[in-house]
């Protein structure tokens, strides 16, 4: 009996063994068999095969269509959810917002102004809001320009937070939460190099402020007609059967009348006229009467008719919370929980059919159009027109926090990448000013130099922001201090509350505190603080650059104690005191790390196929690393082991 190797190729290995006992002269065996039935099979079932590919290449565009109209529907369900999100903020912070305002003596000061524009724009969740106070408080003398210019970079700041908070909701995948995360913070991480350069330039010199009163000086401005709310045109019909607000009474804390402290946020009365009735008037001395038309006398007295009007409440509003006889503080964390639960379930899934839709030739187009640089010697154009792009949306929508929010899923999953969101995001800052500068145009007489100053200030700090941090590729910080940002995230997936509560609460608390202790408080912390960070930096720099240059005990941080240098202990306790809610299994996985297409080992004519890919997953990978295991790897400042994830 003669035996004769038969080789089985598989995708995954080959598999080679003997088959024993036949003859290979005999016209059939059992193998043959075998594959003789599967050919037949084969044969019968292929016009069923190939009626099912076409059933289903026929169904395909049509289900694609059927997702286009939910698409719009969670867009908009997201859009509102964001209105209500504001509106909830207010009603449970804005009478605080207000009397953080209230005290004009600390806002001249301009870093506990620069911590009150922060807090207060998170408080109220609207830039909007804050920079009406604003400006009532500068036309009404309380406040000179030159101090409001810090409260609207602290605007900037806050205003920010919105996109952070709706990065979280992508969490549950580890990889799009570091895209979603990198492409929320780059808006933060401008806005906080952009403070610290201009602050002390405006606070030595008042440029900004200077060039604003120029500005206005220099034109005729008369009042005219606000810029043209699409967005609200279409979300207010919805969000106004929610709940509606009366922002006068923040406005009126804020200027110090004390009978608005009693009123109520929710907005009870929508309509109402003026009633005139007609009453006598006793005069407080003998007049001449021949003359008056509204006037006798009676005895000794005189008298005179006079008009006194009267505001009555005519029609009431339409919304939940009218006549619910709750305190502002309950509807507003009522409107919290629904908003953010209505905001996580409309981005979820808004996400999972952006998954859907934008993946293969479709992902491919969109990735060419959008995240494609012009031919060379054109390219730099690319950066400038994306920043024409999100100006104009951000004029059409009138809310840079809707558009950057809306962008930031389309950066977790890939569609956009973190080069093309930046300056997307730049002109988005451009694109909030103007319309900001439109509302100011409409302001009434005796507030129109005042809005239009505030207006013009915070369009100078975002194109001073954009001519620092943009022009010259070295100076794009935002996007490094994005990226690590990102990976720190997609490690230790706690770092993103951490980050909301000490770059938005702790730290704008902790600097106010300290600048009311006054200026000799403030250089006594913050000279320390900055000359160490500083120092963290250079050694930084040159230990991933030069270490040779530095000291032997320099050249790492592990000479100090682990929690000083690394999040480990700390993630342990986050780990520990959450075990309960988590898997046991997780307390025992290995060390997992994050791909990075620096780590792939490829050829330099692929790197950029690469990295578009990792920008974009729905691309298809190079050929040479597609079929090949990927290395993941985390960039970091971590000087000890991976923990577990």
């Amino acid at each position: 009996m003669s035996s004769r190797p038969i080789r089985i190729t598989t995708t995954e290995q080959n598999i080679s063994f003997d088959v024993g006992g036949h003859d290979p002269r005999k016209t059939s065996t059992a193998l043959d068999l075998v594959s003789g039935c599967r050919d037949q099979t084969s044969n019968t079932e292929a016009p069923t095969k190939i009626s099912e590919d076409r059933h289903k290449e026929m169904s395909s565009p049509f289900i694609s269509l059927l997702k286009v109209p939910l698409l719009l529907l969670l867009l908009y369900g997201f859009v509102c959810s964001l209105d209500v999100l504001s509106s909830a903020f207010q009603l449970a912070g804005g009478k605080v917002a207000g009397d953080i305002f209230k005290d004009n003596a600390i806002l001249s000061n301009p870093v506990a102004g620069l911590m009150v524009g922060i807090l207060v724009t998170v408080l109220v969740q609207s830039s909007s809001t804050s920079t009406s106070i604003v400006v009532s408080l500068v036309s009404s003398g309380l406040l000179e320009v030159k101090s409001a210019v810090p409260i609207i970079m602290g605007s900037n700041i806050g205003t920010s937070v919105t996109n952070t908070i709706v990065a979280l909701m992508q969490a549950g995948e580890r990889n799009e939460f570091k895209r979603a995360f990198a492409g929320a913070t780059i808006h933060d991480c401008f806005n906080w190099l952009s403070v610290l350069v201009l602050l002390p330039l405006e606070v030595a010199s008042g440029l900004m402020s200077f060039l604003a009163r120029v500005t206005v000086s220099g034109f005729q401005l008369h009042s005219g007609d606000e810029a043209p709310e699409l967005l609200k045109t279409l979300t207010e019909p919805f969000t106004k059967l929610i709940i509606q607000l009366d922002k006068s009474v923040i406005t009126g804390i804020a200027l110090g009348d004390e009978s608005m402290r009693n009123h109520s946020l929710v907005k009870v009365w929508c309509k109402s006229s003026v009633f005139v009735s007609s009453v006598n008037v006793t005069a407080a001395a003998a007049q001449n009467c021949s003359a008056e038309l509204h006037c006798g006398k009676d005895s000794n007295l005189t008298w005179i008719i006079q008009n006194i009007s009267k505001p009555i409440n005519t029609e009431k509003c339409q919304h939940l919370f009218v006549d619910s006889g709750l305190s502002d503080l309950a509807v507003g964390l009522l409107l919290l929980a629904g908003s953010l639960m209505v905001l996580c379930s409309c981005l979820l899934l808004l996400v999972k059919v952006l998954n859907t839709l934008l993946k293969g030739q479709v992902a491919k187009v969109i990735e060419g159009v959008i995240n494609t640089d012009f031919p060379y010697p054109m390219g730099w154009l690319s950066g400038y027109l994306a920043m024409l792009i999100g100006a104009g949306m951000t004029f059409i929508i009138q809310s840079s926090s809707v558009f950057t929010s809306a962008m930031t899923p389309l950066i977790g999953i890939g569609v956009i990448s973190l080069n093309r969101a930046y300056p997307l995001t730049l002109g988005s800052n451009i694109g909030t000013t103007t319309t900001a500068i439109l509302a100011a145009l409409a302001s009434p007489r005796e507030k129109l130099p005042a809005a239009c100053q505030i207006a013009l200030c915070h369009f100078y700090f975002n194109i001073f922001g954009i001519l620092l941090w943009y022009p010259v590729p070295f100076t794009r910080l935002p996007i490094r201090m994005a990226t690590a940002l990102g990976e720190r995230t997609a490690k230790y997936r706690w770092f993103a509350v951490l980050y909301l509560l000490v770059c938005f609460l702790l730290l704008p608390c902790l600097v106010f505190g300290i600048s009311l202790a006054g200026w000799q408080a403030m250089v006594g912390v913050g000279a320390p603080f900055a000359a160490l960070t500083v120092f963290v930096l250079l050694v930084n720099l040159l230990q991933s650059r030069s270490p040779t240059h530095l000291p032997k005990t320099l050249r790492s941080w592990d000479f100090l104690p682990q929690w000083m240098h690394s999040l480990k202990p700390l993630d342990k306790l986050i780990t520990k005191t959450t075990a309960l809610c988590c898997s046991p299994a997780r307390l025992n996985d290995q060390d997992v790390v994050i791909v990075s297409p620096d780590t792939i080992n490829i050829k330099p004519e692929s790197k950029k196929q690469a990295e578009q890919w990792y920008d974009n997953p729905a691309l298809s990978l190079p050929e040479e690393i597609s079929s090949e295991p990927r290395v993941f790897r985390l960039r970091g400042l971590e000087r000890c082991n991976s923990t577990p994830l």
